[in-house]
């Protein structure tokens, strides 16, 4: 599997902004971990992502930028389609969704421009949304996502035609979206893949592990149901979320509101005792004292937090989600060609903040070599360890 951090950690809405995150952050990073190369999930904005398209000499300063900094680019990240690090995101990141031809204009654009950076021999990937949010969503809507996905594989195919280059959309089930779950989006996918439908050699799921550790599914029977499907998994989403086992003690509790922060979305999940999952579309409602989740089970919280650090007790996090998902995909006829993308782009809302955010994204690179890839030089003793560990509110080493 292709090893990669994504930049959506990042804030760079220009060429300027993203050629200065490479230079800074992601070469800084590579270096850090002892790699030789380093892949980078790109996350482009989308007017940046069309200027791009457009432009052979812009796409020519990105390559070198890449280049320069021994980085290379398999998957792109276009699920927010701007602002990512706007100081409220919420549910803007759902929007525009697959009804708004802008989204498969945007998904288009950043295909154009991953053919012209991936090396030869290479295969793409791009993950998307998991169509909107589920409110408001009905068949007509439905109907207009699947066009639109419709657009984009028939797209993707035709620049394979002309260019050589395969790269395929992966769409990412995610917490309280019309897609909820990997079974909902099994389901979903199954019958519109086929002849003269979606094309099953482009269109895939894209498996983020902390949304998958959300829905308390059993991530290698997970796997292997989307293998039975006949659906391709072209990319995986490295990341963890919070496990808090009894959410009822006040220790629980105090630790789990200093995650509540108020820019991104953080769906929270409750395991009730007869196997019920239970739904608080935000950390601050599952903590409302009147009207939150049930404390007789498990929570769960969409909060990514780094892979190598440990949450300090009452809480923990779901890394073993993610080593028992990546070994299930790596078992899979073509697992060993999905693309392995670390994505914590919570660093900067941690509690505590984000300490050497240099030395965080190197850990986390070498932790999951190690601890996913079986790469023992990728945890050596005694590397580098992030500035974070130590000064992070409720996270510990």
């Amino acid at each position: 599997m292709e090893l990669s951090y994504c930049t959506n950690v990042h804030p760079a809405e220009d060429l300027d902004g993203v050629l200065d995150q490479l230079t800074r952050y992601a070469g800084p990073a590579r270096r850090a971990a002892g790699l030789d190369r380093l892949g980078v999930g790109l996350w482009l904005p989308a007017p940046l992502a069309h200027r791009l398209a457009e432009d052979p000499g812009a796409r020519e300063r990105l390559r070198a930028g890449l280049e320069a900094e021994g980085l290379e680019v398999r998957t792109i990240n276009a699920f927010p389609f701007t602002a990512f690090h706007a100081e409220v995101v919420k549910l803007d990141v759902y929007r525009p969704d697959w009804t708004d031809p802008r989204r498969a204009d945007y998904t288009l654009d950043c295909a154009r421009v991953l053919a012209d950076l991936l090396h030869d021999g290479a295969v793409g990937s791009i993950s998307t949304l998991p169509l909107g949010w589920r409110f408001p969503w009905t068949p007509a809507e439905d109907d207009a996502a699947t066009a639109a996905l419709d657009r984009v594989s028939t797209g993707l195919r035709e620049l394979r035609d002309r260019t050589g280059r395969t790269i395929r959309l992966a769409i990412e089930p995610e917490p309280g979206c019309v897609l909820d779950t990997v079974d909902d989006i099994v389901e979903w996918l199954s019958p519109r893949l086929g002849p003269g439908r979606l094309d099953p050699e482009f269109i895939g799921i894209c498996l983020d592990t902390c949304h998958l550790a959300a829905s308390f599914a059993d991530p290698a029977e997970t796997v292997r149901r989307v293998g039975r499907a006949g659906i391709r998994i072209p990319k995986v989403q490295a990341s963890a979320a919070l496990h808090i086992a009894d959410p009822s003690e006040p220790a629980a509790r105090e630790a789990l509101a200093a995650f509540a922060e108020p820019r991104y979305l953080h769906q929270t999940r409750a395991l009730a005792p007869d196997g019920v999952v239970l739904r608080a579309d935000d950390l601050p409602d599952a903590l409302d004292e009147v009207a939150g989740l049930r404390t007789d089970g498990p929570w769960r919280v969409h909060f990514h937090v780094p892979l190598h650090l440990e949450p300090e007790a009452p809480l923990s996090s779901t890394t073993d989600v993610l080593r028992r998902a990546v070994a299930a995909v790596r078992e899979l006829p073509d697992g060993d060609s999905a693309h392995l993308d670390v994505e914590t782009y919570t660093w900067t809302v941690l509690p505590g903040g984000a300490g050497d955010l240099v030395e965080g994204i190197a850990a986390e690179l070498r932790w999951a070599a190690g601890e996913l890839l079986g790469d023992p030089a990728g945890a050596a003793p005694g590397a580098a360890r992030p500035a974070a560990a130590s000064g992070a509110v409720g996270v510990a080493s």
